[in-house]
């Protein structure tokens, strides 16, 4: 596991000793960017295509292969239901769009209830013991995003704040504590 041992034992301390509400300036323009998409209710294709640059951008190709009318659709369906399944269910049945980048176009359009659920926070949270599954924060599947969520929305209630910061606080606090490289 690519993850020093952490001078923590629970998540609550290393949250309120790390926490970090500032937004890196691309993401909170792209936020801005994207915040007509509250009222709105769809995603464009080439806003799709923005997020997907910003989250993996190596999966490109795969993410264009999507035509403007399916992104509007389903995005449509997936932001106007409540049931957090059937989000991830629509979002991850376009091309190109797995769990992480779900919650990427999540998170863009609403930081203040959802964060991006990577391999670094996952790992972290494994490390730490709140996750007891999926150590190396691979090949998510809902419950396992069901459960981070829950988590990082428990703890944005606590220091009233995005669940983005939480989310992006995990992040940093891994790569405080990373050795070695990301993926072996």
């Amino acid at each position: 596991m690519p993850i020093k041992d952490l001078p923590y034992k629970k998540l609550e301390p290393l949250i309120k000793k790390y926490l970090d509400t500032n937004e890196n300036e691309k993401t909170k323009l792209l936020i801005k960017e994207l915040s007509v998409i509250k009222k709105r209710r769809f995603l464009t294709k080439k806003e799709l295509e923005k997020i997907c640059k910003w989250k993996a951008p190596r999966t490109i190709n795969i993410i264009k292969k999507n035509s403007g009318k399916d992104v509007m659709t389903i995005t449509k369906k997936a932001f106007s239901t409540k049931s957090e399944r059937k989000k991830i269910e629509l979002l991850t049945s376009l091309r190109g769009v797995s769990i992480p980048m779900a919650s990427s176009i999540l998170m863009l359009t609403n930081p203040k209830r959802y964060g991006v659920i990577d391999k670094r926070v996952w790992e972290l949270l494994f490390n730490i013991g709140t996750m007891k599954k999926n150590p190396k924060g691979i090949n998510f599947d809902f419950k396992q995003w069901y459960h981070y969520l829950i988590v990082i929305r428990y703890f944005s209630k606590k220091f009233r704040v995005k669940a983005r910061d939480i989310e992006r606080t995990l992040f940093f606090v891994h790569k405080k504590y990373q050795k070695g490289n990301l993926y072996s």
